[in-house]
């Protein structure tokens, strides 16, 4: 069925809202899909790619398949958002990437004009093995926040498999975030998973990565990087277990805490094989003292020095 004129004008202002990042969304040889409240308002696919959409009351079911051996060359663009002031959004996404295919996916939120929205994804990706699978998510919202925020993903990386994930707040204020990753790995598999925030105002964040390294010689690694100021709160809780033989992992946390704001870390670290290895680190306090003299000596003010420094953590 051919898009309405509504529905075409709606997508171009979705696209619209995130600047510079949708001016890529373009030409025939790249694949994308715009989601605006309930309703698909725009698609375009490639070969070795299936997407379906079914519209719900509140959001849409996508189930989305990158074909066994297929290679997606170009990213994948998804555009999930809302441009009134106030709504309810549930995305419902089923992932299968399939044996020995590539594909990468820049999945943005867009919600520029939000006082009250909520947006909330449940998402289940399985990774057949030998596939690689990408998937960058990046918000943008309002000054004022206005927005909750509530992914939660489970994921199967099957043996030789690559699943690589980036979580991203790049305009406006986070509102409330819970983010909520959960992660089984097979022999051989690789996962990566960073997570990047800056929380301002009253703004509440909350992360959750667990990854269970179950096969031989899988490796992970969980990245949280956070800054808060003002009133924001921060709370990581990040796990990684290791139960074969050479599995190896890292977990890293850094938080910046400006004012009032509040960070907590917990990084928790569990190894079931004594041939398994698997390493922390968590960082909670205020920016180096020693770059911010630095900047501050090549002229900057110190609020701009600091903004400046956090922005290097979180890129």
């Amino acid at each position: 069925m051919s898009p309405t004129q509504q529905q075409i004008e709606t997508a171009r202002e979705l696209l619209a809202s995130l600047g510079a990042f949708g001016a890529h969304i373009s030409g025939d040889d790249v694949a994308h899909l715009e989601v605006h409240g309930n309703e698909v308002v725009g698609a375009h696919l490639v070969p070795g790619l299936e997407v379906d959409a079914e519209q719900l009351d509140d959001g849409v079911e996508v189930h989305i398949r990158v074909k066994p051996g297929a290679r997606i060359a170009k990213p994948i663009h998804f555009c999930f958002g809302m441009l009134p002031e106030e709504g309810l959004q549930h995305i419902v996404m089923d992932v299968e990437a399939g044996e020995d295919s590539y594909a990468a996916v820049q999945a943005h939120c867009t919600f520029p004009n939000a006082v009250d929205i909520t947006h909330t994804m449940d998402a289940e990706v399985r990774l057949k093995p030998g596939a690689t699978y990408e998937y960058f998510e990046r918000h943008l919202h309002g000054r004022e926040g206005g927005v909750i925020v509530v992914p939660k993903s489970k994921v199967y990386v099957g043996e030789g498999a690559h699943f690589k994930t980036e979580f991203e707040l790049i305009k406006g204020q986070a509102g409330v975030i819970d983010f909520d990753y959960d992660v089984d790995c097979d022999a051989h598999s690789l996962l990566d998973m960073i997570t990047r925030i800056w929380g301002r105002g009253k703004d509440r964040i909350s992360v959750r990565e667990a990854a269970r390294l179950n096969g031989e010689d899988a490796h992970a690694v969980l990245q949280s990087h956070i800054a808060v100021k003002d009133e924001a709160v921060a709370d990581v809780n990040n796990s990684l277990a290791a139960n074969a033989a050479g599995a190896r992992g890292h977990v890293d946390c850094k938080e910046i805490v400006q004012g009032a704001a509040v960070a907590k870390a917990v990084p928790i670290v569990e190894v079931r094989h004594p041939r398994a290895h698997v390493t922390h680190e968590a960082a909670i306090g205020s920016v180096d003292s020693k770059q911010l003299q630095t900047l501050m000596a090549r002229g900057l003010d110190e609020d701009k020095a600091t903004d400046l420094i956090i922005e290097a953590l979180l890129g």
